[in-house]
């Protein structure tokens, strides 16, 4: 049976800042979501190292990802100013249309009166 498991110890030197919060961190963890410290550790690692690599592969990623949520922050505050002011803005333009009074329009001529200036096929339209 082969040994699929690897051990290591940790040390924290709490005067140091990082690793400081690091202590805290694992001391403070929802237990519910992180059942270890190992899951943790290596749930970081991973996700610390891809991002690591992938900025090395692409210097300008870290830069796209901060436009693209910066954006994504600019809509969705449109989008709530929206959701607040457009049921205002609409009951109030419904307002103003029912008190407006009617409008003179121009009579227009009846189709069978004039002819049509451009040589558009007609019968499309089934009738």
């Amino acid at each position: 049976m082969q040994n699929h498991i690897r051990n290591t110890n940790l040390r924290f030197n709490l005067d140091k800042d990082p690793q400081r919060k690091a202590w805290e961190y694992l001391q403070t963890m929802d237990r519910q979501n992180f059942k270890s410290y190992s899951q943790v550790i290596s749930i970081a690692l991973v996700d610390y190292f891809d991002r690591y690599y992938r900025t090395q592969a692409d210097p300008y990623l870290e830069t796209r990802e901060r436009e693209e949520l910066f954006v994504k922050q600019i809509v969705e505050a449109v989008e709530h100013c929206l959701k607040q002011s457009l049921p205002l803005f609409l009951s109030g333009l419904t307002a103003g249309m029912a008190q407006r009074e009617p409008q003179i329009r121009p009579s227009f001529p009846t189709p069978e009166n004039t002819q049509p200036d451009c040589d558009v096929d007609w019968d499309f339209l089934g009738e």
